[in-house]
């Protein structure tokens, strides 16, 4: 079997999935390192023209409209001509400087300067710069408003369920009754802070020649400051974040922390996915249906929260890739070992499964309904969890032991309603008291959990 199509393709990012990574493919591929580095090499040589060196003149308008022009035009035969290229040189960013140079044929200003492209630079200024470029277009684009669309998700449905109580439990136990929406809430909570982390991380890149020292730059132009000008380059058209002290690669400390950012998001996610897997499982929540969907293949009358399982192994995936990434990257023999270009090839695949992860769980949740009945049932069959409630009040009036009497009362037994108002009614409370409690039920002791799944 020789043709490549979805049936046969090795990662199911590009096979079953790939409909889904459509937004990531251009941005993280082969095809978008490529891209990058066109940029990349066509921006340093437009500064470079710029730079005020008499052997090499400022572009005119017509050469800077060219040059741009193939970043903003690069297409998947450009793609596939630079690969051509490479079957020469051996050597992706060589084919990319002579593809660049092929292009400067169309105007002889452009091809009397050719050699000032990829000039005094290591195949890592133009690496690192582009999958710099890359993994800003892929959070901005991509990976933000997809955790957004997640946390818009969620927030709605800590509004609408702020005030339904839902039995909560510790340690698989029955315990103090909350809210759907306060527990939903939570989770919002956590993500916009993990979210803020994945957005404030500063992605650097560095211009520096071979091992850091501009050893080239200033073998041609002694003069020149030639930090200050990659800075230039840097942090104007290419809009990074510039990185002084480097060896041949910027060091990767950034991507660890991005990656690792991006990690705690999804186990943040792996948390609430099995929660509300559960929370199936307990009938708190309804799926629903779809005609002609089918939940097992011999039991009619399953709807399995398939969603929220597809989205906890994707982040699995993700995550098992992200870690490693943020543990290898930082690590370099001496000034350059080349592990980490193999490595890097991957980022796509570790924030494809990511991105997985996020369709997953907001096709999940689009599916779930409260059940209100269970709900209640649920709490109605756990008087014991106003023991909590009653003890306290106890403690407030000086009663003896109140901690131990409600301990002796309730642990190993079945509380019903009137066991637990038979009780209450037996303490030497005030009155006043007494009839507040009488008239708590575990449906109504759920503190401020609504306001605070209100305010979310």
């Amino acid at each position: 079997m020789t043709t490549l199509s979805a049936l046969t393709a090795l990662s199911p990012l590009d096979g079953r999935y790939a409909p889904k990574l459509a937004a990531l493919r251009p941005l993280l591929s082969e095809f978008g390192l490529m891209h990058r580095r066109v940029q990349v090499e066509v921006e340093w040589f437009i500064a470079l023209s710029d730079a005020g060196f008499e052997e090499f003149k400022p572009l005119s308008a017509a050469a800077r409209e060219l040059l741009r022009g193939l970043v903003t035009a690069f297409s998947e035969a450009d793609a596939q001509a630079i690969k051509d290229i490479e079957k020469t040189t051996n050597h992706d960013v060589k084919a990319v400087e002579y593809w660049l140079k092929a292009r400067f044929e169309a105007l002889p200003e452009l091809k009397a300067a050719g050699e000032f492209v990829h000039f005094a630079c290591t195949s890592e200024d133009i690496n690192n710069t582009s999958h710099a470029l890359m993994l800003q277009a892929a959070r901005e684009q991509v990976l933000l408003p997809a955790i957004d669309r997640v946390i818009s998700q969620l927030r709605a449905m800590a509004h609408q369920f702020a005030a339904v109580p839902m039995l909560s439990r510790t340690h698989g136990q029955t315990a103090s009754p909350t809210t759907v929406g306060k527990e939903i809430a939570n989770v919002v909570a956590r993500l916009v802070t993990a979210r803020e982390r994945v957005a404030a991380v500063q992605l650097l890149a560095k211009m520096n020649g071979a091992v850091g020292n501009y050893n080239a730059h200033l073998a041609a132009w002694p003069e020149h400051d030639w930090e200050g000008f990659a800075r230039g380059v840097v942090e104007g058209p290419l809009g990074l974040t510039f990185n002084p002290f480097t060896i041949q690669i910027e060091p990767h400390d950034y991507m660890a922390e991005l990656f690792d950012a991006v990690t705690r998001c999804n186990t943040i996610l792996v948390d609430f996915s099995r929660d509300v897997w559960g929370y199936i499982s307990l009938g708190y929540f309804k799926q629903k249906l779809k005609a002609g969907e089918i939940g097992s293949s011999t039991m009619p009358h399953k709807v399995n929260p398939i969603d929220f399982e597809n989205a906890e192994g994707n982040y699995g995936l993700a995550n098992a890739l992200l870690t490693h990434l943020s543990q290898k990257l930082p690590i370099s023999r001496w000034q350059r070992d080349l592990t980490d270009s193999t490595v890097l090839r991957n980022m796509g695949v570790a924030l494809g499964y990511t991105l997985l992860g996020y369709d997953s769980l907001a096709k999940g949740l689009g599916k779930l309904e409260a059940h209100p009945a269970n709900l209640a049932a649920d709490l109605d069959a756990a008087w014991e969890v106003l023991a909590e409630p009653v003890q306290t009040v106890m403690r407030r009036f000086g009663l003896p032991e109140p901690y131990e009497q409600l301990k002796a009362f309730t642990r190993g037994k079945v509380i019903t309603q009137q066991l637990m108002q038979d009780f209450i009614q037996s303490l030497a409370l005030p009155e006043a008291e007494k009839q507040r409690l009488l008239a708590l039920t575990p449906g109504h002791y759920t503190g401020i959990a609504a306001q605070l799944a209100a305010r979310i």
